[in-house]
């Protein structure tokens, strides 16, 4: 039910409209394009989950070839629209990442999933969306993507999280972390601390999408089987994490991982 929820939002024109919106990279994206950029032009890219074109804005220039894919067929159609007098080479498709079989094996150099589009399916599916990334994936090409960080999601659920100065602010931090319990009855702060991942009804568009939260070393090892060389980017910094006990890792709500695939 929750994992239908999320489709339907991303199929509504107005979520559509929203995300066509939208212009500019994160500073971990910037750090990672400037890291990739002496390689772009030699590669072939697929951007899964692209939306409204975000990122198609500042990649597609740049790689040898681009596809952009995403579930929603008005994503698609937005982003053939917005990008129909381009005078580089671009290619959108309906397609799930889930089930990539429009594409061979080892058919891209750099595959990106941004904004946390990992984080709306089911934790089976999630698994398979890796798969599927290393089936179409090169050797030794690169896989980013984002992901809500369940460490960073407990710290933040305790009222003395929510304090602020600003009365209105206070206020609306009060509402918000009340509206998030009362979505998620089921759950306990004993719940978050003992789980590894966890999907929750959080504040994204309004409380409408199931969210998949997950703590950095579980992520880790669910990527040892199809990826090597992680390295963990704060959504909003340009330098990579170099210690687990980082600050970032427990304050960052979401974090990039950009990893090689193996053979």
């Amino acid at each position: 039910m929750g994992i239908s929820r999320n489709k339907a939002t991303y199929t509504d024109t107005g979520i559509v409209n929203y995300y066509t919106g939208l212009q500019g990279l994160q500073p971990a994206e910037v750090a990672i394009l400037e890291r990739l950029r002496p390689q772009l032009a030699t590669m072939k890219m697929l951007d899964m989950g692209m939306g409204g074109g975000r990122t198609t804005l500042h990649f597609a220039p740049l790689v040898k070839q681009y596809v952009g894919i995403d579930y929603s067929p008005g994503m698609v159609a937005a982003c053939q629209k917005r990008f129909s007098d381009v005078d580089h080479p671009v290619r959108f498709e309906v397609c799930d990442a889930r089930d990539m079989s429009q594409f061979a094996d080892d058919s891209f150099d750099l595959i990106l999933f941004s904004y946390n589009g990992i984080d709306y399916v089911s934790h089976r599916d999630r698994l398979s969306i890796f798969a599927e990334v290393k089936r179409v994936g090169k050797t030794d090409g690169y896989f980013l993507f984002s992901s809500h960080n369940l460490q960073a999601l407990e710290q933040n659920l305790t009222w003395k999280k929510q304090f602020n100065i600003n009365p209105l602010e206070l206020y609306i931090n009060m509402v918000s972390l009340g509206i998030f319990w009362l979505f998620n009855q089921t759950l306990s702060r004993q719940t978050i601390a003992d789980s590894d991942y966890l999907i929750v009804r959080d504040d994204s568009h309004l409380f409408r999408l199931n969210t998949y939260y997950v703590r950095v070393r579980q992520q880790q090892k669910q990527l040892i089987q199809n990826f090597s060389d992680v390295e963990i980017y704060p959504w909003n910094r340009k330098e990579k994490v170099v210690a687990m006990d980082d600050r970032d890792m427990e304050t960052a709500l979401w974090l990039y991982y950009l990893c090689r695939i193996k053979g």
